[in-house]
């Protein structure tokens, strides 16, 4: 019998799924849970963006240069998104609730530690502490909340709820950041983190239950090895992009090399005993295309806030506080599309039309936000685009988290949710890099092109210059909507029509012997 012949572990004549703990009754404490998990999950997308206002008035107190400061957030970047997958196999193997309380008590340490710095080299070592231990917490709570709700009407509420907190919490972060650092000082936007983490803690160690491991399961260190390091090659190649040359050794050979280990990587994992992310997770075509969402809606969203947030300090005069403000709208909307999505349309239509349909809206908010000019104002250029934007958010991150994680086992959640988040996380420093290059390239040719007629005209160098950033910012949203575009058809090809079905039948791929053998395996109880 070949390995594709091989019926799911669990499964009856029927195909009907029968995992291990499928049919047991929900959790009484389930929604006291996912409150515990959605603290966890904000304070990591807050950490994405909270630091980003700090970082001039930490670079005053501690003394660092230009230079230095773009490694406050490439240290959490290189270490967060370059442990993913062996943190969500680590859930896995030796329990969610271990890995998720780990999590949480090394970043609150870690965060102590980066706000009492006294020097750049205390603050850079905290924050790639704080990326490590995010990566174990990312995954974990993700995977805890696949497991927690497997009711379909359930589960989409929950994942709504999840949604709004992983589309909005970005801006929440820059509105955070921008008060601590106003009111109080930057180091409280790394104290912040020990109100979130304790109270998370004290409920995760009260509500979460220990899981049943499966006998016999080992931890593809191979595989590690070459996810780990192509990822990090690929995050540091981008993130060098965005302060450098892409013509630089530093920039083209680590992503040649991140290309090459992935590739590695994906080779392997066909012959792995034991892989890392089994074929089964990804190649599914529902969660392929929730992958590929995540990544493509990840890069547009971080090309959103820091150039809108730009426009909005720069040209437009705001304050870091009223800036963070301006983004409150989104945020709602972010919330109610998210659980518009996940509890009134999934159901019906499926996540298909869904994220076909928040891509195309994320391109009309794009194209509007192209109209955007020196002397504009927040309620007739900034808000109407931006409450579209969030709509689209809410819509994209709920669906394709909800479809990322739905049929896997429960040995596979951990590595699904890791998927995710590594999708999120490369989208992050893709954009970031790409678009900071993008709009110098553009903001400066448009300068050079029109200079010598501006310096004849008295204060025409002050106005080319102004009107250069828009340039610049502009020709940025015209590439996010691009991208939107080429993702709402990308993904629309890619994502099965109808809705998911239930109960899921985990992993659309091939099931290997190993899985069969371990999801057949006594299970013993403990972390």
């Amino acid at each position: 019998m070949s390995e594709a012949s091989v019926p799911a572990p669990g499964t009856g004549e029927t195909g009907q799924q029968a995992w291990p703990g499928a049919n047991a009754q929900p959790d009484p404490r389930r929604w006291l849970i996912l409150v515990v998990i959605g603290i966890a999950q904000l304070m990591v997308v807050l950490d994405l963006t909270v630091m980003n206002l700090a970082l001039p008035s930490a670079q005053r107190a501690l003394g660092f240069t230009n230079v230095d400061r773009q490694w406050i957030v490439t240290a959490y970047a290189l270490s967060f998104g370059s442990l993913l997958l062996f943190c969500g196999r680590l859930a896995d193997l030796i329990g969610r609730k271990v890995v998720f309380l780990t999590g949480l008590a090394g970043f609150a340490v870690a965060s102590a530690i980066g706000g009492a710095s006294v020097d750049f080299a205390m603050l850079v070592t905290a924050r790639a502490c704080q990326g490590v231990f995010a990566a174990m917490l990312a995954p974990a709570a993700l995977s805890l909340l696949t497991t927690t709700f497997s009711d379909s009407k359930e589960r989409g509420k929950a994942f709504g709820i999840y949604g709004a907190i992983a589309g909005a919490g970005a801006a929440v972060g820059l509105l955070l950041g921008g008060a601590l650092t106003t009111y109080l000082s930057w180091r409280w936007c790394m104290y912040i983190n020990l109100v979130f983490a304790g109270a998370a803690i004290a409920g995760g160690a009260m509500l979460l239950r220990r899981q049943p491991k499966a006998a016999g399961a080992r931890l593809d260190i191979p595989g590690v090895a070459l996810v780990s390091s192509g990822v990090f090659c690929l995050v540091y190649g981008f993130s060098n992009a965005a302060t450098h040359s892409w013509s630089t050794p530093s920039t083209w050979g680590f992503l040649a090399a991140g290309v090459l280990l992935l590739a590695a990587f994906a080779l392997w994992q066909g012959r792995a005993p034991h892989p890392l992310l089994p074929s089964r997770v990804v190649l599914d075509r529902n969660r392929g295309g929730a992958y590929l969402a995540i990544l493509i809606v990840g890069a547009g969203m971080f090309g959103i806030f820091l150039f809108l947030t730009y426009y909005m300090q720069v040209s437009l005069g705001y304050s870091a506080v009223v800036s963070g403000v301006a983004f409150l709208p989104m945020v709602v909307c972010v919330a109610v599309a998210a659980n518009v999505s996940n509890i009134v349309l999934m159901p019906r239509i499926g996540p298909k039309p869904i994220v076909i349909s928040g891509m195309l809206v994320l391109v009309a908010g794009q194209v509007w936000l192209t109209r955007i000019g020196v002397r504009g104002d927040y309620a007739g250029d900034v808000l109407g685009p931006l409450m579209i934007t969030g709509v689209g958010m809410g819509f994209l991150f709920s669906t394709a988290l909800n479809a990322g994680t739905y049929g896997v086992a429960p040995y596979d959640a951990g590595v699904a949710s890791a998927s995710v988040n590594t999708g999120q996380q490369l989208g992050g420093s893709i954009g970031t890099s790409l678009f900071n290059t993008i709009a110098a390239g553009a903001t400066t040719s448009y300068v050079a092109a029109r200079a010598a007629a501006a310096a004849r005209t008295p204060g025409g160098l002050q106005a080319l210059s102004a009107a250069g950033l828009i340039h610049g910012y502009t020709t940025v949203f015209w590439w996010c909507a691009a991208i939107f575009a080429a993702g709402a058809i990308v993904c629309g090809a890619l994502m099965r029509r109808g809705s998911l079905q239930a109960p899921a039948r985990p992993g659309a791929g091939p099931v290997t012997r190993a899985a069969v053998a371990q999801a057949a395996a006594p299970v013993r109880s403990g972390e």
